[in-house]
C-alpha cells in the first residue's frame, strides 16, 4: 500500500498510516559498503566468521546506522507528493534500534503521517517511521523523521 497526495491535501491524512515498503535485502556485501563508507569496521558487521563464534548475534549484523540510512528509500517508497517539486531531509526527532538486523535477513519500512505544518513554500513533516525484519517479534528501527516538500514557487 501506498499512498499518492498533494501538499494541499496533507493536513487530512494526519495521523493516517501512509503505507508500507517493499522488502529489502540486507547482504553481507551492502554491510560492507557501508562500513567503507563510514569508515565503521567492527567486526560484528564485517568479520564474518569472528562474528559467527564469538558474537551473539550468531553472525554479523548490519550497522544501526546502516538500517536508518534504509528509511529513505523505504519510507520514500510509500508515498507520493505529486506536486512536489523537491524534497529535504530535514532531521530526525528520535531514533531507536529495538532489535538487531542479522546478514541474509530481509526488512521494509511502515509509515504514519504524524504531523504536518507550512513552510515558506511548501510544507514540513514529522513521518513514523517502523522498519521491521522479516520473521522478526519486534521493530529494528523507530524513527521519527522529518522532511520538507517544497512546491512549485509562484510565479
Amino acid at each position: 500500500m501506498t499512498t499518492t497526495t498533494t501538499i494541499a491535501d496533507l493536513p487530512t491524512l494526519k495521523g493516517q498510516e501512509l503505507g508500507t515498503s517493499d522488502w529489502y535485502d540486507i547482504t553481507q556485501e551492502a554491510v560492507n559498503t557501508f562500513a567503507d563508507a563510514t569508515g565503521d569496521h567492527q567486526w560484528i558487521h564485517v568479520d564474518v566468521e569472528r562474528a559467527k563464534a564469538e558474537s551473539p548475534f550468531g553472525g554479523p549484523i548490519a550497522h544501526g546506522f546502516m538500517t536508518l540510512s534504509l528509511a529513505v528509500p523505504l519510507a520514500t517508497a510509500t508515498y507520493t507528493i505529486t506536486d512536489a517539486v523537491m524534497g529535504v531531509n530535514y532531521g530526525l526527532n528520535k531514533v531507536r534500534f529495538p532489535a538487531p538486523v542479522p546478514v541474509g535477513s530481509r526488512v521494509r519500512a511502515t509509515t504514519t503521517l504524524k504531523d504536518t505544518e507550512e513552510v515558506a513554500g511548501g510544507v514540513q513533516n514529522t513521518i513514523a517511521v517502523v522498519i521491521e525484519r522479516e520473521g522478526g517479534d519486534k521493530p529494528v528501527c523507530i524513527a521519527e523523521w522529518v522532511t520538507r516538500a517544497y512546491g512549485k514557487p509562484a510565479s
